[in-house]
């Protein structure tokens, strides 16, 4: 695990130089098609010499869910053990790595009368004020959702009224920890200012390299709009924005980058927070640091 721009992929590639693994990216990004330079999705002369799972397979104007990559990734950990090889799981989509390791709670499906009705209530208020409701009636969920994150209120509100139990009870229930034998690593910095040039020229990067005519694409082939997932990641509702006329390319590069920063310190914080081994990003014995570290574990 690790924050944007930390290095995780050039490190998980030199693991894969000198250990019989195989890759699942954890990427909640990197699982549409057409996303290529704003997620840093792994090019195809990589992906064919280090075969990535879970990347490129579903369109962007499709839905994806933190229980769905659960059971994709733990179909994938038994094909690749089946072919004796080690599962390593590479990525910063940091609730996808919990819903993997402590199961998920069984929620009802989406209703489509009742997500309309929040919807609409959400127009009239703010999401900020429906985020305020969620607080009154589920706070233990609402602790943990960002109050401009309307997918995951819009969700907790809707379990709310289609089955009167709060989310985060619902969760406390269904635990179903899956019976892996993991061994937990990440890398970071030891503070966010020294990921920050990094992910500056990363997103400079992305926009020389293409990022407005990748997502001119999009628009093109896809019938999308601003509010489905895929466009809510970093760089691509700037992007949007750009394109539409409500921002200028100075404005995209620095929306752009502090939502980068931003989406940085929320990982790092989720890290703190876990009882994980952290090597720091910086190290220039990095590589030798961590593949010895994880070959000691492996013989113990």
């Amino acid at each position: 695990m690790g924050p944007t721009a930390s290095g995780k992929t050039n490190l998980a590639l030199y693991l894969c130089d000198n250990l019989p693994i195989e890759i699942i990216s954890v990427d909640s990004g990197q699982i549409f098609r057409g996303l290529n330079i704003g997620t840093a999705k792994p090019d195809i002369r990589i992906q064919k010499k280090f075969p990535h799972h879970l990347i490129d397979i579903i369109d962007p104007t499709e839905r994806y869910s933190a229980a769905r990559f659960r059971e994709d990734s733990l179909e994938k950990i038994q094909e690749i053990q089946n072919r004796n090889k080690i599962p390593i799981l590479v990525g910063g989509t940091m609730m996808y790595f919990k819903f993997l390791q402590d199961g998920c709670a069984k929620l009802p499906s989406a209703d489509r009368v009742i997500r309309k009705h929040i919807d609409d209530e959400a127009k009239s208020s703010s999401w900020p004020n429906m985020h305020k409701l969620l607080t009154r009636l589920d706070p233990l969920a609402a602790n943990k959702i960002n109050p401009n994150d309307s997918q995951r209120i819009q969700r907790a509100l809707e379990v709310y009224y289609i089955t009167g139990t709060p989310l985060s009870e619902l969760q406390r229930q269904g635990e179903d920890k899956a019976q892996l034998d993991i061994l937990k690593l990440a890398i970071a910095p030891k503070t966010l200012d020294l990921l920050t040039p990094s992910i500056d020229q990363r997103f400079k990067r992305m926009f020389d390299q293409g990022l407005i005519d990748e997502v001119i694409d999009l628009r093109k082939n896809f019938l999308l709009n601003k509010e489905m997932p895929s466009m809510k990641c970093v760089g691509y509702r700037q992007a949007w924005d750009y394109l539409d006329g409500q921002i200028n390319k100075n404005d995209f590069l620095e929306k752009g980058i502090t939502a980068t920063r931003q989406l940085a310190k929320r990982q790092i914080t989720w890290l703190r927070a876990d009882t994980i081994k952290i090597f720091d990003n910086q190290s220039r014995q990095l590589f030798s640091e961590t593949l010895g570290w994880i070959k000691k574990n492996l013989d113990s």
